[in-house]
């Protein structure tokens, strides 16, 4: 298993992560471990997100380059309404 040694932390921090270490139960070292393990696993769904967003963005510049626009101009349909 590996380790990491954080220097010069604040009083505060320390402070802030062993009450909320206390509220969960967990000792010091295992509250740092979840916090790190958790923000590890954010950063790699943000990543995901974002590539697949990129993909759908490429998607619908495909469909709209083969297709044209998907989308009904207003004006016509408030015309058409109008001529009802």
């Amino acid at each position: 298993m590996s380790q990491i040694l954080v220097r010069d932390l604040s009083p505060e921090t320390v402070d802030e992560l062993k009450q909320r270490a206390k509220q969960n139960r967990r000792s010091l070292q295992a509250e740092v471990r979840a916090i790190l393990e958790e923000a590890a696993r954010e950063a790699e769904r943000a990543l995901q997100r974002q590539q697949r967003t990129d993909e759908l963005r490429q998607l619908a510049a495909w469909s709209r380059q083969q297709h044209g626009p998907q989308t009904s101009d207003s004006v016509d349909l408030i015309r058409e309404d109008r001529d009802r």
